[in-house]
């Protein structure tokens, strides 16, 4: 089967590249290249293509070239269930109107006015960056949307919740900040939040079952990475989350709708939302050592990362019949050969393309002619023979 895969990519003002046009078949992706040569923005590209503010979480003018003017597009092909789509995004400006009037804008096989939220239901991906190497030790924020990502894959309409969520919760802050304490509006508001929450934090809690699961069904897991990458059991955390646990989903929106009732005041002092899903927080255990992520070595987080992504890739694969496209810069770093090798035989038996970066083309060599290279240097993206 012809495995979820990007084989056009193009690229206008986008970072460091005036224009690109890159072409690729659908097995995984190797790019190399000096530090700052463009490898991550390439990346971050293809991240674009997907619900969200890609992986580096960019203000959505950031990534505009310097000596442009501001715009910035991108557009790819995408092969997915035996159709090819085409999409693509970026910052725009209307026409005839000033500098500051840029807007992003979706377009999904030639139809315009698309929300970036519909990228989700023909584009799959996840990625690991270096900054995510850090994901145990930091902030709450960077675990719970790798989780949604993951999410995603099961559920396209979770980014859509979630964006709702948002929304929804920005109007009640604003309300509460204003001192407009109309029972009616905000009643109206924080039944929108309590029925969006109450199904964000189901979808979360399924995918940490099935993710849970995979990591000890041996139908699941597979051998090939038996014993090089650690297992994992995943929770989720928060005080939502405690005070639905066990309780069904009607009772969980009341409990919750009258808890934003009951907290207008305090969240009104605070200028935020108190409780609510967008305060959870994923938990890791090293299930060998049963010890917290956090307390693991650098390499151990690293490992467990690609262990919960390798294991939502199998997931997906006998869900839907293919894997996501992963995004993986700088991969290698922290992977002895052994778990480079067990890596890249995984991506080769699970069908799934990959886009991988790194500066020493030789820590890949183990890939072969399952996977086409690339040099990336100084914005130019050349084929290695």
């Amino acid at each position: 089967m012809t495995p979820l895969a990007l084989t056009r990519l193009v690229l206008n003002d986008f970072r460091n590249y005036t224009h690109l046009k890159l072409e690729v078949d659908t097995r995984p992706v190797v790019l190399t290249g000096p530090n700052g040569s463009g490898k991550t923005n390439l990346l971050e590209a293809i991240s674009f293509l997907s619900p969200g503010r890609g992986l580096r979480r960019a203000k959505i003018t950031d990534p505009a070239r310097q000596a442009g003017d501001g715009q910035w597009v991108i557009s790819a092909h995408i092969h997915n269930d035996g159709f090819n789509h085409t999409v693509g995004t970026g910052l725009l400006r209307p026409a005839g109107m000033p500098a500051g009037s840029e807007k992003r804008t979706v377009r999904i096989d030639g139809i315009d006015g698309k929300r970036a939220t519909d990228l989700g239901e023909i584009f799959q991906v996840s990625w690991l960056t270096p900054q995510m190497d850090r994901l145990f030790t930091e902030s709450a924020g960077g675990r719970r949307r790798f989780l949604d990502r993951l999410t995603y894959g099961f559920d396209p309409e979770h980014a859509r919740r979630t964006a709702a969520f948002e929304k929804v919760m920005r109007q009640r802050n604003r309300l509460l900040k204003e001192g407009r304490m109309d029972p009616h509006w905000l009643g109206s508001i924080e039944h929108q939040m309590a029925e969006l929450a109450i199904a964000i934090m189901a979808a979360r809690s399924q995918t940490i079952d099935r993710l849970n699961q995979a990591m000890t069904d041996p139908k699941i897991s597979g051998e090939s990475d038996k014993n090089i990458f650690p297992k994992a059991h995943l929770g989720i955390s928060g005080e939502l989350e405690e005070a639905s646990l066990g309780r069904p989903a009607l009772a969980a929106e009341d409990d919750y709708r009258q808890t934003l009732e009951n907290k207008r005041r305090i969240d009104a002092k605070a200028g935020s939302t108190t409780t609510g899903p967008h305060r959870a927080d994923m938990t890791v255990l090293h299930v060998d050592k049963n010890q917290e992520a956090a307390l693991c070595s650098t390499g151990e987080q690293k490992a467990l990362l690609i262990s919960i992504i390798l294991s939502n890739a199998r997931l997906q694969a006998g869900l839907q019949g293919k894997a996501p496209v992963l995004l993986l810069d700088e991969i290698t770093a922290h992977l002895d050969r052994t778990r480079r090798c067990a890596l890249f035989d995984e991506i080769h038996a699970l069908n799934m393309q990959a886009w991988m970066t790194g500066t020493d083309e030789a820590l890949f060599a183990e890939f072969g002619d399952r996977a086409q290279f690339f040099n990336v240097e100084n914005a130019a993206v050349t084929k290695v023979a």
